[in-house]
């Protein structure tokens, strides 16, 4: 199933607003648009559909220009400190960084991927890079040898 579009600037026909104890729903009439819930307050009972929607509006305005001025630079680990941890609370691995160098084995065609000289399936490969649900990713191959350093990118179509 796809990803849902970010919710956007509305206007009253183009969502229902309902409540619930201080909570206001937004749904956008659109199936593929994510909805939004805002935590109002006890006023929300007392506020009309458009008020309700107003404040949603700044929200996602704010939300827009906080992507727009926002640089990411990628932390990597440094070499020889540990990229990943676990979390004996959520019973996963989680990335300590936003860059991992890893090397990819096959046992009997599966992919496993070695981290830090520990190997995880792809599976647990997975769970961990749900880490960071809602980002992109770029995924750069490198021979074994160069995984510390930053390689050359051209972007251009490959050769057959």
């Amino acid at each position: 199933m796809p990803r849902l579009k970010k919710p956007h600037i509305a206007t009253l026909d183009e969502v229902t607003i309902t409540r619930d104890g201080e909570y206001a729903d937004i749904t956008y009439h659109d199936p593929t648009v994510g909805g939004m819930n805002l935590k109002l307050g006890p006023e929300v009972e007392y506020m009309t559909d458009q008020e309700i929607l107003d404040r949603h509006n700044e929200i996602i305005l704010a939300m827009e220009h906080s992507v727009a001025t926002y640089r990411h630079e990628a932390v990597e680990v440094p070499p020889g400190s540990p990229q990943v941890s676990y979390s004996e609370l959520c019973d996963q691995w989680s990335p300590r960084g936003d860059v991992l160098r890893c090397l990819i084995h096959d046992e009997g065609r599966r992919p496993v991927i070695e981290i830090d000289d520990r190997e995880f399936t792809l599976e647990e490969f997975g769970t961990m890079l749900t880490t960071f649900s809602g980002w992109g990713m770029r995924i750069v191959f490198v021979p074994d040898h160069e995984l510390e350093k930053s390689p050359v990118i051209v972007v251009k179509e490959p050769e057959e």
